[in-house]
């Protein structure tokens, strides 16, 4: 059997593409860093939730340690418009050297059941983080199991948020600002 290494993004998005990549048959790990969430007690509902979840669902979590949210505005500082691709680097990057040095076959994660992100771009960077790792990149949409997801994990009673993550997505949804515009980028 396969051994998978699942970057999880939040608890929802996880309850679909747990049972999707058990029916792939792949022995799944999950695993939780995500230092674009914004603020700290949003990131702390999110990872709680994931923990919720990974015991419900008999699943092993690896948390990274720490709140980094400084490596992730090191990497979109300048460029906050287009922030998602150096989002993904940073996130699949250490997804993938987890997954290395663990000895995983695989890395994926559940950022690709959301309709709201750029998929090309995921696959992408994704691949890219493989090839420099040494361990393969699964990539599967699984765009159509995002109302499924939601279903599931209201019966689990998981929390929902209500932005993608960064404070960026946080301004945009509250705000109703459209960053890139504002910044000159072509995200949305």
């Amino acid at each position: 059997m396969n051994q998978i290494l699942l970057h999880c993004c939040c608890g929802p998005c996880a309850t679909y593409t747990v049972n999707r990549l058990r029916e792939e048959e792949f022995e799944i790990t999950t695993f939780w860093y995500n230092p674009n969430i914004h603020p700290f007690t949003e990131h702390q509902s999110r990872l709680e939730a994931m923990r919720t979840l990974a015991k419900s669902m008999e699943l092993p979590l690896i948390v990274a340690e720490g709140y980094n949210m400084i490596d992730y505005f090191r990497a979109v500082t300048g460029h906050e418009g287009e922030r998602c691709g150096d989002c993904f680097r940073l996130r699949l990057s250490n997804t993938a050297e987890v997954a290395r040095s663990k000895g995983f076959t695989h890395f994926t994660t559940t950022l690709l059941i959301s309709p709201y992100q750029k998929h090309e771009l995921l696959r992408t960077v994704g691949e890219a983080e493989a090839e420099e790792h040494g361990v393969e990149f699964y990539y599967e949409d699984l765009r159509s199991g995002f109302r499924d997801s939601h279903q599931l994990s209201r019966e689990l009673n998981l929390y929902h948020q209500k932005y993608c993550g960064c404070v960026y997505s946080e301004w945009e949804r509250y705000g109703k600002v459209d960053i890139a515009r504002i910044l000159g980028g072509d995200e949305k």
